[in-house]
C-alpha cells in the first residue's frame, strides 16, 4: 500500500479522528470535526460506534466490526496520510487491538488517546477487556494520553484524592508506554468541592508541568474531552511542540466553554467548537 503524506496545491493539514458517534453533535467524532475546522485543519473520521445518545443520555451502542474500521483507516491512509491522530470511544478490545495494528501498519502519527472508559452520564463506554486492551495494544503508540480524574484512576488503579496521588497515577500511566500523560483537571477529586482553578497535570517521563487556569462558571458542558483531544491533535497536525499543543488547546477549551450554548431547555449546555478568538 502506498502511504501518501505531502499537501498537494496548498491544501491544509489533516488531522484523523478514530472515534463513536455523537447524533447531537457534542461529542464524537462530530465535535472532532467541528474542533479541526476550527484550526483549519482537515478532518478525517473512522468511525468505532454507532451511539444513540443525547446531551444527558446514552441510550445505545452499536460497534462498527472491527475489519471495517480497519478498512477504513486504510482506506483514508492511503490516499492521504494524516498529520495527526486521535482516538476517542474504541467500544471493545477488538476495535481497541484493530486500531493499534491499523496504526502501526499505515504508519500514522503517534495518537492522542482520549482513553473513553465512562460517559459524563455514568454509561460505561469501554469494558474492561477494552481497558486492558487499550493498556496493553494503544497506549504504548501514544505520543500523549489524556484521562480525566476517574479515568485515571480507573486506568492507574490509584485513588487521585491530591496532588501527590495525581503524580503517582500519572506515573503508573506513563509506565504502560506512552510519551507523555495529560490527566485533565476538570473533575474534582472524590468528596471534594470544585475549586476556583484547575489544574492539568503533564508528565513526559522528565518532569511535571502543572497547566493552571481559572474554572468556568456553569457546571461545564458535554464533550469537553473530545473537543480538548481533538484540539491538541489538530494544534500538532499544524506543527506545534506537544507542550504548545496543550496550552493552545487548554485556552480554546476555555474560549468555548465561555460561548456555551443550550440547545433546549433539556440540553446539557454545548460547547461553541468553532469559536476562535
Amino acid at each position: 500500500m502506498k502511504i501518501l503524506s505531502k499537501n498537494d496545491g496548498g491544501a491544509p493539514p489533516v488531522a484523523m479522528t478514530i472515534a463513536g458517534s455523537d447524533p447531537g453533535g457534542g461529542a464524537g467524532f462530530q465535535a472532532d470535526l467541528k474542533t479541526f475546522a476550527a484550526f483549519r485543519v482537515h478532518g478525517f473520521s473512522v468511525i468505532t460506534a454507532v451511539i444513540a445518545q443525547n446531551s444527558g443520555v446514552v441510550d445505545a451502542i452499536d460497534p462498527v466490526a472491527p475489519r471495517m474500521i480497519s478498512r477504513q483507516i486504510e482506506t483514508l491512509a492511503a490516499e492521504r496520510r494524516p498529520d495527526a491522530l486521535k482516538t476517542g470511544a474504541l467500544a471493545g478490545a477488538a476495535i481497541v487491538r484493530a486500531v493499534a495494528r491499523a496504526i502501526v501498519r499505515c504508519k500514522l502519527p503517534a495518537p492522542v488517546v482520549d482513553p473513553v472508559i465512562v460517559s459524563s452520564s455514568g454509561v460505561r463506554l469501554l469494558d474492561l477487556a477494552g481497558q486492558r486492551a487499550l493498556t496493553r495494544s494503544l497506549l504504548p503508540l501514544a505520543r500523549i494520553v489524556t484521562p480525566n480524574l476517574h479515568e485515571a484512576e480507573a486506568l492507574s488503579g490509584i485513588e487521585i484524592d491530591g496532588p501527590e496521588a495525581a503524580r503517582a497515577a500519572a506515573r503508573a500511566i506513563y509506565r504502560m508506554g506512552p510519551r507523555a500523560v495529560l490527566i485533565k483537571g476538570g473533575h474534582p477529586p472524590r468528596n471534594s468541592a470544585p475549586a476556583a482553578k484547575l489544574v492539568d497535570l503533564f508528565f513526559d517521563g522528565r518532569g511535571f508541568t502543572e497547566y493552571a487556569v481559572r474554572r468556568i462558571p456553569g457546571g461545564g458542558a458535554h464533550g469537553t474531552g473530545c473537543a480538548f483531544s481533538a484540539a491538541i491533535a489538530a494544534h500538532l497536525a499544524r506543527g506545534l511542540a506537544l507542550d504548545e499543543a496543550v496550552r493552545a488547546a487548554q485556552r480554546y477549551l476555555a474560549r468555548a466553554l465561555r460561548a456555551a450554548y443550550r440547545l433546549s431547555p433539556a440540553c446539557r449546555p454545548l460547547l461553541d467548537h468553532l469559536v476562535r478568538s
